[in-house]
């Protein structure tokens, strides 16, 4: 099994889901992050005052895959979250040992 982590901008969040409930996933979580790369330090314009952004809002998106299905669904969030500006985000994979449904005591692909 693997863990997708994406960090993507907020406002790519509703496409990246759409294509993901299209595919087929059935759960994932998300979670508000903030954080910087190439884009820290630019200057940014707001109500007519200007101000130099360190850290850029972002959503952080977290989908739990049977191993054959998480190239796929990478596909899906990196063509979703592209914009093709600096700031579109990361996606990393983890391998994950064991997952265990609480409620129920499910445990690996049975759980996801």
């Amino acid at each position: 099994m693997k863990l997708i982590t994406a960090i993507i901008r907020t406002e790519q969040l509703a496409a990246v889901e759409t294509g993901l409930e299209g595919f087929g996933v059935k759960g994932l979580t998300v979670s508000e992050a903030s954080g910087y790369g190439r884009q820290r330090g630019r200057r940014q314009t707001y109500r007519g005052a200007s101000h130099t952004v360190n850290r850029i809002p972002k959503v952080r998106v977290e989908i739990l895959a049977e191993d054959l299905e998480a190239i796929r669904i990478i596909e899906v969030i990196l063509d979703c979250a592209h914009t093709g500006e600096p700031g579109d985000g990361k996606v990393w994979v983890t391998t994950v040992d064991q997952v265990i449904r609480v409620s129920d005591r499910a445990e690996g692909e049975a759980a996801i």
